[in-house]
């Protein structure tokens, strides 16, 4: 089974195809691209496209497409859905998203871990594995917010992602770990994706959608 697996819920596009021998071609962000805008229209399709040259397949060959669809950023994780759709609807392949937090929360060698990944407005979209499994639902809060419910499990979980970088002290003030700055820890990575979607139900491409957690910023005016 070929899979093709990207992530667009941060500021940076990761892609990654995952071959049915086991052989993995990603294009993986240093952490820093984090720190700049997204240029997820720009970089995204190149990065596929390098994927599958690196893998010597096309695109036809491909039997899943695998998609972070969030929780993250509103316009990255339209982009990333989107591409994914018209993929898997395109060259028939099986479409099947799953959780950013959880590809996040995959890389890291860790018995708890933490994934963070900004949600703007002061806030962190989070989640708790341990050993792999989900023990915490995804939510958004405040850090401090998220501090005390990690506090409350009385873990102690390795904070990684885009939102640990950005509220780095508030977290170590209350005594969870992050990982180190430059970490590759902090990036959402392709390959992830890929091994949550060999896993992951299929479903029809018109009906994935984003999982953005919470309501956006922008509403409409009242008439």
């Amino acid at each position: 089974m070929n899979i093709l697996g990207i992530d667009t819920s941060t500021a940076v596009s990761a892609a990654c195809v995952l071959r049915g021998d086991g052989q993995a071609f990603g294009v993986e962000p240093p952490p820093a691209a984090l720190e700049r805008g997204p240029a997820h229209s720009r970089e995204l399709m190149p990065a596929v496209a390098h994927c599958l040259e690196e893998a010597g397949l096309d695109y036809r060959d491909l039997d899943v497409v695998a998609v972070g669809a969030g929780p993250g950023a509103f316009t990255g994780l339209r982009i990333g859905v989107a591409t994914a759709r018209a993929l898997a609807r395109a060259h028939d392949a099986e479409l099947r998203a799953v959780s950013s937090l959880a590809a996040l929360a995959l890389y890291v060698e860790e018995p708890v871990v933490l994934p963070l990944i900004d949600a703007r407005r002061g806030e962190l979209f989070a989640a708790l594995y341990e050993d792999g499994r989900r023990t915490m639902e995804p939510f958004a809060a405040a850090p401090e917010d998220v501090a005390a419910r990690v506090a409350a499990t009385a873990r102690d979980p390795l904070a990684v992602g885009d939102g640990s970088v950005r509220f780095r002290e508030v977290l170590e003030r209350a005594g969870i770990r992050v990982a180190a700055p430059g970490s590759p820890t902090h990036v959402v990575r392709g390959l992830s994706v890929c091994r949550l979607g060999s896993t992951a139900s299929p479903g029809h491409p018109d009906a994935a959608l984003p999982d953005y957690l919470r309501l956006p910023d922008a509403k409409p005016l009242p008439r």
